[in-house]
């Protein structure tokens, strides 16, 4: 038996490629983001749209991964419900409480709302504001969670599938989950594209900008939530993923050509576009969403099952890297923005600090039994990773902006 050390990994690099691209949206052009850079280029805008089409639908899918390794190893829906609440929902409110509202500071002295005074900002942030309209995303309410949007959404799709384990274990549940599992060639690139393509149909003209606050999402919940639910379903089925690695070169060829489509469809988009020119569009990107999620997994499992020596670090520090990452790169932008460093050595610097900030406060997190749980990890060290999931190994031999998501 070959521990699925893959899965691990690939969790690991999708939050890597996160704080990669937060680091990246202070330069691109034409992009709104918290603050701007003098040197922001128009050339990332592509990239950064081929990366932006896919990488929270991974960070969603390996989330459903995860989720199904923990629920075998917890003992009842109760015990489930309240273990993922208290991993969540307790950073959610340490990092909106602590982490997050320099964000918030940063983006209004930037912008001329607030004068400079960190501890007057934080009086007045306490107490919900005002402020004034559009001063930073969640103005309306007075806080902000920013990019830590992603822990209420998760929150809420793991609660909904610890209320629906009655039906997913039911018989016809689990002929469901079969025949997910179970495709093969064709099918597996077409059948699971086919809810996506549907809420570009029917939710999407509603529900066009991510908004990141809960409410006004329905697009992006109903997507998020079903790359959720298939990673829960694909676990670790063998023959599923022996498919993926079969298919993967296929499936490499098939995101890069979707992506070109994409491209060239979005290029003739104009203000008089109607909305079934602006949908086929969309339609393209999830095309080229679902193919490139299913060659990145089976790249994955190609490449990145194996022992890895940084691997049982990776596991535990994710998280609190996840945390800390925005606010770091941040309070690094205005450390370094007065310099004038220049287009090169300023991002590479942004880089380093942000790395350094993040290993540095993570490793007293981890050496904390206070702070652990604050930022989503287990109460001590010894408990704190589990093995990975295990699978035997398929060989490696085989044959031969209606797109755009937010920051």
């Amino acid at each position: 038996m070959n521990r699925r050390h893959d899965i691990d990994a690939l969790r690991a690099l999708a939050f890597a490629l996160v704080i990669v691209y937060h680091l990246a949206m202070y330069y691109v052009a034409g992009w709104g983001w918290h603050l701007k850079s003098p040197h922001a280029a128009e050339w990332l805008q592509l990239p950064m749209r081929a990366l932006n089409l896919w990488r929270m639908d991974l960070v969603f899918l390996v989330s459903g991964l995860a989720f199904g390794f923990l629920r075998r190893g917890t003992p009842g829906a109760r015990a489930l419900w309240r273990q993922r609440s208290s991993r969540l929902l307790v950073p959610l409110a340490f990092g909106m409480a602590v982490i997050v509202p320099y964000q918030p500071y940063a983006q209004m002295v930037a912008g001329g709302v607030i004068a400079p005074g960190f501890g007057d900002f934080l009086l007045r942030y306490a107490s919900g504001g005002p402020w004034p309209r559009g001063a930073f995303e969640g103005w309306e309410v007075g806080v902000t969670w920013n990019h830590l949007w992603y822990l209420p959404y998760l929150w809420l799709y793991t609660t909904a599938v610890i209320a629906l384990l009655p039906l997913l274990d039911s018989a016809t549940g689990r002929r469901l989950a079969g025949a997910f599992t179970s495709l093969r060639g064709g099918a597996l690139a077409i059948l699971p594209l086919l809810p996506l393509v549907a809420y570009s149909l029917l939710l999407w003209p509603h529900f066009p900008v991510i908004t990141h606050d809960l409410i006004h999402d329905g697009w992006a919940h109903a997507v998020y939530f079903t790359l959720f639910l298939y990673g829960y379903w694909i676990g670790t089925d063998a023959g599923w993923w022996a498919e993926a690695l079969r298919l993967r070169w296929r499936t490499l060829v098939a995101a890069v050509l979707l992506l070109a489509l994409h491209f060239a469809l979005r290029a003739q988009l104009t203000s008089a576009t109607p909305l079934g020119g602006r949908i086929v569009v969309r339609i393209a990107a999830d095309a080229y969403l679902w193919c490139a999620l299913l060659a990145v997994l089976g790249w994955a499992h190609r490449w990145l099952n194996r022992p890895w020596p940084w691997l049982a670090w990776a596991n535990e520090s994710v998280y609190p890297w996840y945390i800390l990452h925005q606010t770091l790169i941040i309070v690094a932008i205005v450390w370094l923005a007065p310099l004038r460093l220049g287009p090169v050595i300023e991002p590479l610097l942004l880089l380093v600090l942000t790395v350094a900030g993040c290993w540095a406060i993570t490793a007293l997190v981890r050496r904390s039994q206070l702070m652990r749980p604050l930022f989503g990890l287990r109460g001590s060290r010894e408990d704190a990773i589990r093995p990975p999931a295990r699978l035997p190994r398929p060989s490696p031999a085989t044959p031969a902006d209606p797109g755009a998501r937010s920051a």
